[in-house]
């Protein structure tokens, strides 16, 4: 149940799991039995004017849009979707930063997956990740003539690739395997015998994450290769994992890491710090030390200064990243972040070391910005989007050239992100339309942003509101309540695949940011801190109210749904009240004590979202528990989630259908096989948990009420 996507500098395990979401999915199975799917298994594109599930296949996403050294082009990841494969491939492609349809065109497109291009410093030559010869490994491209070397022989994935000053060298990470814990020896096995697996002994809290598995023994840690290709050395060692973002030093003799070192980090996992190691030796020196994490190292222009995020761990539930300068050797620590509310990320240093760019989320919105040195904030562009469109949830970063050009992915709620370029006075422009084709001739519903103050305070709570295509005020819809996870993120006006379909599936949708979300400041956020969920319900239900009082909604018609910390909430509705004819409880948590001592990062949770232990505060995590209201509940509910999802448990789901069943509630569970939290791995799997959710609701939607 994440809080927000965190650097891979933390433990692995957190690194991979406290991402944003308890969000969406992507992975299919055929319909369950229970409930039966329209389109789930598409085997051509509609030619619907409405938004129809089979257009997932059709449509394509931008991401990790990287500009030039010198700003005149934008290499960026271009993901499309296998009908046949049932799988996302990524592709390279480049356009011209002043724009130009014949500037537009693939560098890799070859049905393997490419990824994480990065511009060496003088703009020659392209970095990135491909598996095109089996196993993902480090390639360089030269612009000039289209040749193309892979550079590595990795028996493991690399990530976070980063050049040196120079161009002569390739830093990254990569996964080093340790021989696995082992308690007693077995016998030795006769030759030709057919024993079963040898048992598995797990030492530590954290032995599986969510979209990964059991965890195998081992650490990630830093490598450096030369860049024209030879042997990767390693630059750390023993059994802390190490990560990115990382950052030479000017001179290329120092690299910059964090990395959880703590013999104890199993009990402390978020207390991370900067290091800064030799290049040459591999000498190590910490430059940071406090409780909290520290992560992002930037190096200014001169070498002299550190940039990086950071915060003092209060032990709630969210805090927000500050951002910090410091000295090169660690002293000299200023904190930038001043009177600026916000959660600061992706720091990065102006050519000329006098400002240092920055992206936030704000009221839903990611906003591009520039902050000085005395802490001077002035907006640059926004809205930044994120390269997952399946639920509207903020996200994506830039890059910056040296001449002070901005790339990246820009939101709209019409449109899955394009390419956008902004100089340093936000001037944008859009450089890519990769969904014309498709969208173009399809109607979708209409977005609109609305406030309107909780029952329980007064407090002003935002949201947006979609109606379906063709929509008439003078008539009566049914209304959809989708709730996002986390708790700790947020939804803000960009597309998404969930909403659309709800919306052409003629449901006017309402999704916001009950207090809790993030965006609206740390006092915001923090208002569910040791009492989630709760006066969030009120603030859901004042916002259902908020739109039947415009007077277009059919009241016998209200439905509820939600994923992961909005299955949470969804079940915590339907605990507390009967006023919606349908919910479907997507990936929840039910039993708050199971939660904690089954989930994959169970350190964290107990340290962060509880006074205690669960044998310490029990009445407080049932208190808590959904479960603790299932005794109320006579809405019809119909539970889903992935049978591989490691951070709301299936047996999470399990015990509320079967207390749901034992109290003849209306209900269904469907499981969709081999898929992790997000349900968003395979094209299949997202469709089958939208189709199963619009099929579930028509099955007891009544005839509108004029």
């Amino acid at each position: 149940m994440p809080l927000r996507p965190l650097p891979s500098s933390f433990p692995r395990a957190f690194a991979l799991a406290l991402t944003l979401v308890l969000a969406a999915p992507l992975h299919a199975a055929p319909p369950s039995p229970a409930v039966a799917s329209a389109d789930a298994t598409p085997a051509t594109i509609s030619n619907s004017v409405r938004f129809e599930s089979a257009d997932l296949f059709a449509m394509e996403t931008a991401g990790d849009a990287q500009i030039s050294p010198d700003g005149r082009r934008i290499v960026y990841v271009r993901t499309r979707y296998d009908v046949m494969k049932d799988r996302p491939v990524a592709n390279l492609w480049i356009v011209d930063a002043e724009g130009g349809r014949s500037a537009h065109r693939p560098l890799r497109s070859d049905g393997h997956s490419h990824r994480s291009p990065r511009w060496s410093p003088d703009g020659t030559r392209l970095a990135f990740i491909s598996n095109s010869d089996g196993k993902p490994q480090v390639f360089v491209r030269w612009m000039d003539s289209g040749q193309t070397a892979r550079i590595t022989d990795l028996v493991e994935a690399p990530g976070d690739l980063t050049w040196s000053p120079d161009g002569t060298q390739l830093a990254f990470t990569a996964f080093v395997p340790a021989p696995p814990a082992t308690m007693a020896t077995p016998p030795a096995k006769p030759e030709g015998a057919e024993w079963a697996d040898p048992v598995t002994v797990v030492d530590r809290a954290v032995f599986r994450m969510d979209g990964e598995g059991t965890l195998r023994s081992g650490s990630t840690h830093v490598f450096i290769v030369p860049a024209e290709g030879g042997t990767p050395r390693a630059l750390t060692s023993g059994d802390a994992d190490h990560g990115g973002p990382l950052a030479f030093s000017p001179d290329g003799r120092t690299l910059h890491v964090s990395a959880n070192r703590r013999a104890d980090r199993e009990q402390a996992p978020l207390d991370s710090e900067i290091h800064a190691i030799d290049v040459a030796s591999g000498a190590l020196r910490t430059l940071t030390r406090r409780d909290g994490p520290d992560v992002n190292p930037a190096v200014s222009p001169d070498g002299k200064r550190i940039a990086y995020l950071g915060f003092d761990d209060r032990r709630v539930s969210h805090q927000h990243h500050r951002l910090y300068v410091m000295d090169a050797d660690g002293g000299n620590v200023r904190d930038l972040t001043g009177e600026h509310d916000l959660d600061f990320e992706q720091p990065t240093w102006s050519a000329d070391g006098r400002h240092l760019y920055v992206a936030f989320d704000q009221r839903g919105v990611r906003t591009l910005a520039r902050i000085a040195m005395d802490g001077t904030l002035d907006a640059i562009a926004s809205p930044l989007g994120a390269s997952d469109v399946g639920r509207p949830y903020t996200g994506g970063g830039f890059s910056v050239s040296r001449d002070g050009r901005f790339a990246f992915v820009q939101a709209s709620t019409s449109r899955p992100g394009d390419v956008a370029v902004s100089d340093a006075r936000g001037r944008v422009r859009t450089l890519t339309a990769i969904n014309e084709d498709l969208f173009a001739h399809k109607t979708l519903g209409q977005v609109e942003t609305i406030t309107w103050a909780s029952s329980h305070d007064g407090k002003e709570i935002e949201g947006w509101l979609v109606t379906p295509p063709g929509f008439d005020p003078s008539k009566r819809y049914p209304l959809l309540l989708e709730i996002h996870g986390g708790p700790h993120t947020a939804y803000g006006p960009v597309f998404s695949v969930e909403v659309q379909r709800f919306a052409a599936a003629g449901y006017v949708v309402l999704y916001a940011n009950p207090r809790g979300s993030t965006s609206y400041g740390e006092e915001f956020a923090n208002s569910i801190h040791l009492a989630y969920p709760g006066f969030d319900y009120d603030d859901l239900m004042s916002g259902v109210d908020a739109v039947i009082a415009r007077g277009f909604i059919d009241t016998k018609n209200l439905f509820v749904t939600g994923g992961s910390g909005g299955g949470v909430l969804t079940a915590w509705i339907v605990g507390k009240t009967d006023r919606f004819r349908a919910a479907v409880v997507a990936k929840p948590v039910i039993n708050w004590t199971s939660f904690v001592l089954t989930a994959d990062m169970t350190p964290y949770f107990h340290r962060h979202w509880f006074k205690g232990f669960p044998w310490e505060s029990q009445a407080d995590y049932w208190a808590r528990s959904p479960l603790s209201l299932v005794g109320n509940v006579k809405t019809p509910t119909m539970l889903l989630t992935g049978e591989a999802d490691y951070r709301t448990p299936m047996g999470e789901t399990e015990q509320y259908f079967q207390a749901l069943r034992l109290r003849g509630v209306p209900t269904a569970m469907v499981r969709v096989p081999e898929a992790s939290h997000g349900l968003t791995g395979r094209p299949s799997q997202f469709i089958a948990k939208i189709d199963n959710i619009l099929a579930w609701f028509e099955r007891y939607r009544q005839p509108v009420e004029e």
